[in-house]
């Protein structure tokens, strides 16, 4: 018993000599170096974000924020605005105008110098034998425009002891093939307004010898842009070519006769006389769904006629006796082009033409074939522009086509 006491007792005493290695560990456990390097690493810390800042936090954001975000908002504008604008204006049509052999218009043939005389404004009093063509060969004024500043009427008779006012201006002499198209372009003035401004009438045909009034000149102001230019500036359009389309007419030469067939080719310098009678009502030049009609559209353009929506290669037919007084595609936005006298001031236009399979001075009947419908010009389907017009104005077709 003795011995189990003693055995117990020097085991008792070993077992506290073991604890002391196994606590003394514990407290210099990494508690004290873990706690002592975050206060300097914070310390050492701090300023080292300073230096990293540049590359991964705040340029990162500032590049990506204000660098890429400015160009992508300023240049787009440019871009995007440039191709909206000129988008309508290309002259080339999207499908090619196949047209019959002929001379190019009198207008491109024939152009015409800009050397119109400034007259000063006066009164002229009327002597015995007088006629008004023959004060305007005295004056160099216009006879037309002295007719209208002074209430003249056809057969504009004058006599003697009467006082004319003469209109001063920049009159250009007319001589034989220059057309009134020609002339606009040379002078840089629209030729609606050289029409107003001399009272020109049907049937719009000017003649070698006729002085007409040039607007919008004042006197002693040089012409600041070449003929080129003006030439190239000038924009046609169909009442040009109703009103300025056909070339002087020289002393003693009278209007070519229609011709039943395209065989015949007139000279640019031809006259094509106009039927003097409508002989029939309107017919539809092709059976299909009006797209477009007359008038204002939604977005304020205005449209002359309306559109009718058909297959490429459709024949387009006249819509009532006439003769055609224009074949070509020189109107841009309408592509190929046809234009019929009817007589009476009516007047038939069919736009965005493929093919043209008519002549200009050529008699045409009521439903005959006059083109195939395309999609030429600024047309954005297979469609036929129809137009009727009474004199300068246009009418609107639905009120003079039969019902369907």
């Amino acid at each position: 018993m003795a011995g189990v006491i003693g055995a117990s007792l020097l085991l008792s005493a070993c077992i506290p000599n073991m604890e002391p290695p196994m606590v003394t560990p514990e407290p210099v456990a990494p508690p004290t170096p873990v706690m002592t390097p975050p206060q300097t690493t914070a310390a050492d810390r701090a300023p080292r974000p300073i230096a990293p800042a540049p590359r991964t936090g705040a340029p990162r954001s500032t590049i990506r924020r204000s660098v890429p975000v400015t160009p992508r908002q300023s240049p787009p504008p440019v871009p995007i605005q440039a191709p909206v604008r000129t988008a309508p204006i290309p002259a080339t049509p999207r499908q090619p105008v196949s047209t019959l052999p002929a001379p190019r218009p009198s207008w491109e043939v024939r152009p015409v110098t800009p050397d119109a005389r400034e007259i000063a404004a006066s009164t002229y009093v009327v002597q015995s034998g007088d006629t008004l063509r023959g004060v305007a060969d005295r004056t160099g004024a216009g006879s037309e425009v002295i007719a209208r500043v002074n209430g003249m009427t056809a057969p504009y008779v004058i006599r003697a002891g009467q006082r004319l006012t003469i209109p001063g201006g920049r009159y250009h002499l007319v001589r034989s093939g220059e057309s009134g198209i020609a002339i606009a372009r040379a002078y840089g003035v629209p030729w609606s307004r050289i029409v107003e401004a001399n009272a020109l009438a049907e049937p719009y045909v000017l003649r070698a010898g006729q002085r007409i009034l040039i607007p919008g000149t004042v006197a002693g102001t040089p012409v600041s842009s070449s003929l080129a230019e003006r030439a190239a500036a000038f924009t046609l359009d169909v009442d040009d070519i109703l009103t300025g389309g056909e070339p002087a007419l020289a002393t003693n030469q009278a209007p070519a006769k229609p011709s039943a067939t395209p065989a015949r080719v007139l000279p640019p310098t031809a006259v094509v006389a106009a039927p003097s009678r409508l002989r029939s009502g309107f017919a539809w030049p092709v059976e299909g769904k009006v797209v477009k009609r007359f008038g204002a559209g939604s977005s304020g353009e205005r449209n002359d006629g309306i559109k009718i929506a058909v297959p490429v290669g459709t024949p387009i037919k006249a819509t009532a006796d006439g003769v055609v007084a224009y074949v070509g595609d020189g109107i841009a936005a309408l592509g190929g082009l046809v234009i019929v006298k009817h007589g009476d001031g009516w007047t038939s236009v069919y736009g965005h033409a493929s093919k043209l399979m008519v002549q200009r001075g050529q008699s045409v009947k009521r439903g005959q074939t006059l083109a195939l419908s395309g999609q030429t010009g600024f047309a954005d389907r297979p469609e036929l522009h129809f137009e009727l017009r009474r004199g300068r104005s246009p009418v609107d077709p639905m009120s003079q086509l039969p019902g369907r």
